[in-house]
């Protein structure tokens, strides 16, 4: 069956194109799914016997480009609804410039030496408590210290980043 398929998709494919194309008005998106009818008709036939797979590829690329029409007008008017292309030209990226990645990544190597500098409690409670989330009361019966302790040792470690990434920033 699938020799059948190949055969009248060969047959077909400039109509099919063709056809698509008149309602995309896109030559690569009509080409691209003139390919889908081909997949969705192969995926059709080892399913079940296609009696009459010239209409069915005609049918089966109209519908994908009514979709790909309805898709498109959707998603522009969600996209654009009521800005103007200037605005939308001016929209910030949602991904950190590479400048900025670098920033950061310099921040962070600099945050991990100065932590590194610390006394070992004083980098476990800044671990536990900023990037494990545990409470003060947690990380004191975890460590066998007082809550104070805890929340001096924390406080310490606060400063001693903070004015790490304080000095490298006036540099």
């Amino acid at each position: 069956m699938p020799t059948i398929l190949n055969d009248a998709f060969q047959l077909h494919r400039r109509s099919l194109t063709w056809s698509v194309m008149r309602i995309v008005r896109d030559p690569q998106i009509a080409e691209d799914l003139a390919q889908e009818t081909y997949v969705r008709a192969h995926k059709a036939i080892q399913a079940g016997p296609i009696e009459h797979i010239e209409a069915f590829l005609h049918r089966t690329a109209r519908n994908l480009a009514l979709d790909h029409l309805r898709r498109r007008k959707t998603r522009a008017r969600i996209e654009t609804d009521g800005l103007s292309d200037e605005v939308l030209e001016n929209i910030a990226a949602d991904t950190p410039s590479l400048e900025k990645e670098i920033i950061e990544r310099e921040r962070l190597r600099l945050f991990q030496s100065a932590l590194a500098t610390l006394p070992e409690r004083a980098q476990q409670v800044l671990v536990l408590s900023r990037i494990e989330a545990w409470t003060n009361a947690r990380i004191a019966l975890h460590l066998g210290v007082s809550e104070r302790t805890v929340f001096n040792d924390l406080k310490l470690a606060m400063a001693h980043c903070r004015d790490a990434l304080t000095r490298s920033d006036r540099r």
